[in-house]
Parts: C-alpha cells; sequence; structure tokens
C-alpha cells in the first residue's frame, strides 16, 4: 500500500494571481487616458490568444504562463466602485494578498512612465481608494501607467480625454512593457520584477 502511496500522483495546484485594470465600461470611455487599465489587460489576453467574457463584477479571462494562472478582470462597476469587483475576485478565486495587481493610470506621474509598487496610498486616485476601502488595506501591489497633465487642462476633462495622434503613437510600445511586468510580477515576484524594471524606465 505504501508502495502505491509513493507513486500516486499528488494534485499539482498551480499558484494563482489577480489582475485587476481599471476603468470605465461603455464606448463613451473607450480610448480615453483613466482607461489605459482595460487597455494594457485587453493587449494582455490578446497576446494570449484569450477573450474576456461578462462574469460577476466584471469582465474575466484566464491564461496560464510558466505554471502560473493569471486570472485578469476589467470591473465593469465603474472606476469608483472598483473595489466591489475586486473583493469578490480575491473571495471567489481565494487570491492570496500579494498576488494582487492594480493596473491603473496616474495623473501625478509623466507620460508612459510607469511604476510598480508593493504597496502605497491611493494618490487621490478614486479608483484605488475604492479598492482600499472595500479590502480595508494598501497593502496591494499596483501598476501605475503615467498620462500625466502637462496641458493642464481640468482633471477631469484630462483623465476623461482620448489620447492625442502623438501619445498614440509612443503608447504601444509602453502598453506592451507593462504587459511584460504583468508577467514578471506572477514569475519573477514583485521585487525581482521592480529591480528589472523601474530601474530601466
Amino acid at each position: 500500500m505504501w508502495l502505491i502511496n509513493l507513486f500516486k500522483k499528488k494534485p499539482n495546484k498551480m499558484k494563482k494571481f489577480l489582475i485587476v485594470g481599471l476603468g470605465n465600461i461603455g464606448e463613451d470611455y473607450f480610448g480615453t487616458r483613466h482607461n489605459i487599465g482595460f487597455e494594457i489587460l485587453d493587449n494582455l489576453i490578446d497576446d494570449h490568444d484569450g477573450v474576456f467574457k461578462i462574469a460577476r463584477y466584471a469582465s474575466k479571462s484566464t491564461f496560464k504562463y510558466k505554471g502560473r494562472c493569471f486570472i485578469c478582470i476589467k470591473p465593469n462597476t465603474y472606476m469608483n466602485l472598483s473595489g466591489k469587483a475586486v473583493k469578490y475576485w480575491i473571495q471567489k478565486e481565494n487570491i492570496d494578498l500579494k498576488n494582487i495587481l492594480i493596473v491603473t493610470d496616474d495623473l501625478n506621474i509623466p507620460f508612459c512612465q510607469l511604476r510598480l509598487r508593493s504597496k502605497g496610498s491611493s494618490g487621490g486616485h478614486n479608483g484605488l481608494k475604492n479598492i482600499e476601502d472595500v479590502i480595508s488595506t494598501s497593502s496591494y501591489s499596483r501598476l501605475r501607467f503615467g498620462i500625466g497633465n502637462k496641458q493642464r487642462k481640468s482633471q477631469i476633462d484630462f483623465v476623461l480625454g482620448k489620447w492625442l495622434k502623438s501619445e498614440k503613437i509612443i503608447l504601444k510600445d509602453y502598453i506592451s512593457q507593462s504587459c511584460q511586468m504583468i508577467l514578471s510580477f506572477g514569475t519573477e515576484g514583485i521585487q525581482n520584477t521592480m529591480n528589472n524594471f523601474n530601474n530601466k524606465l
């Protein structure tokens, strides 16, 4: 009997990661600066031949990469209530807090600068603030995509504005860089990812 137990294949519990792209649903918000989190996840899922499907509180897609399971969601609760979707999928998939990554725009970072952190304040971002309020902690990883505001427009008009043609030319490479950082977060860990990417950006 012990020989049978010795060679019995143990179940393989694949480590899971919850990747959350922040944005607003609806055609009016498509292609706006505030929706860069959605745009990055769309590209990530396209790269892995996946599709988003409507699920509870979010559009959801899952793919496997290097022995990791990446569960990607785009909340359909609108930006200011993003925490509702995040909390639901953390509990639904039983995700460790250290395996959560929020991908979002940041008005206070220059255009196309990327900043990965393991924790921090909301920085005035309503989506991050709501997540912090709902899950009762700010100790979750976040990838901030700088959108800047050189035009000095009102904050709402700027973040809900469309990318300029000159910005779109540069945008593609940094979206690709963001996708690489997400994969590295899951496979190499946040510290190695920060060391390998933050210093190069």
